[in-house]
């Protein structure tokens, strides 16, 4: 005869395996990170065409004017399957990251894509001509294949911190079919490698570095920062991307690779962003100043941090008087 622990034993067991399956059958398979897998059974051509919207009327706080003015990196652009990520909000940039955002410099994020590539996780690299002013077009042909359909791309603001505008892992197919066209608006990001708060700030590494964070018009919640418009719920685009499919034909097929787009895509058209005028504190009052007989006046003055721009609110008066007892006549009385 067996006895109470075997049987409460071999009960348990039981009771473990049904859990088991029922735990199996409702979780069902895996999904991608990312969408869904692409099954369409060929690749498909596109152009991509980046356009920068960085104008002084929308963006008119501390706007580049010179050493350098206002403009636009090369555009690096990667296709991959989603067991890649060139960059990615909120975590920390890779060395390939922050280099580019920095300096603009490539080498890393080339050398990350191509050992990526070995792997089979990148399809291929592209890249667009800088473009010398904030606004304006560049734009590259892109082959991408089934396996690595989704693109990120990265481009550096000129001159900024670590600051950048791009996509991460955008999926240009949906099931079997390719996309025939995409927009995307774009809104400048800070890689969390420098601690700059201006366009033009030094270098001043953030030491730990941070996580990669969207820029908006609240954030970073600081009145020295280049992206501060408190009166405004969103930025407006700093910059925007079109990708177009494109037909391909056995018989020709035009390289279109880093060519500029003056004439082809006219710029969007922004509201101008409203600045509003930023004065000092005010400063001390100054000595009392007068005859006795009518008494004393003082002054004090403030001075303007930054004058306002399309239609912003005017700047208050910069002087102020009081009536006072000047100081001799206090020692007479």
């Amino acid at each position: 005869m067996m006895s109470s622990e075997h049987l409460t034993c071999g009960w348990l067991q039981q009771l473990l395996l049904v859990l088991v399956k029922l735990c199996f059958t409702f979780a069902g398979p895996l999904r991608p990170l990312i969408g869904t897998e692409c099954t369409a059974k060929s690749p498909a051509s596109y152009i991509l065409v980046f356009t920068g919207h960085w104008s002084p009327q929308a963006f008119p706080k501390q706007y580049p004017l010179f050493r350098p003015p206002a403009q636009w990196s090369k555009l690096i652009a990667v296709s991959h399957n989603r067991h890649f990520r060139l960059w990615e909000e909120g975590t920390p940039a890779s060395a390939g990251v922050q280099h580019f955002a920095e300096l603009g410099v490539t080498v890393e994020l080339m050398k990350a894509a191509k050992e990526a590539r070995k792997k089979r996780v990148v399809g291929a690299m592209y890249r667009t001509a800088g473009i010398p002013n904030g606004i304006g077009h560049s734009s590259t042909e892109m082959l991408i294949q089934p396996r690595s359909s989704l693109l990120s791309l990265m481009v550096k603001m000129i001159p900024s911190p670590d600051w950048f505008v791009g996509v991460d892992s955008l999926n240009l197919c949906e099931g079997n079919q390719w996309k025939q066209e995409v927009t995307v608006d774009l809104h400048p990001y800070d890689a969390g490698t420098d601690s700059g708060f201006t366009f033009s700030s030094p270098n001043f590494p953030t030491s730990p570095p941070e996580n990669i964070t969207k820029i908006t018009s609240q954030f970073p919640n600081h009145p020295a920062n280049s992206f501060y418009y408190p009166r405004l719920k969103e930025l407006p685009p700093i910059a925007s991307i079109r990708i177009m499919r494109q037909s391909r034909s056995r018989d020709h097929q035009s390289p279109m690779s880093n060519h500029i787009l003056p004439n082809s895509i006219s710029p969007q058209r922004f509201s101008a962003t409203p600045l509003d005028c930023e004065v000092s504190l005010w400063s001390s009052w100054g000595l009392c100043l007068g005859p006795c007989s009518r008494g004393g006046v003082r002054h004090r003055t403030r001075y303007i941090l930054l004058r306002p721009a399309n239609a912003g609110t005017p700047c208050p008066e910069l002087e102020e008087q009081s009536e006072c007892v000047p100081h001799s006549c206090m020692q007479h009385q």
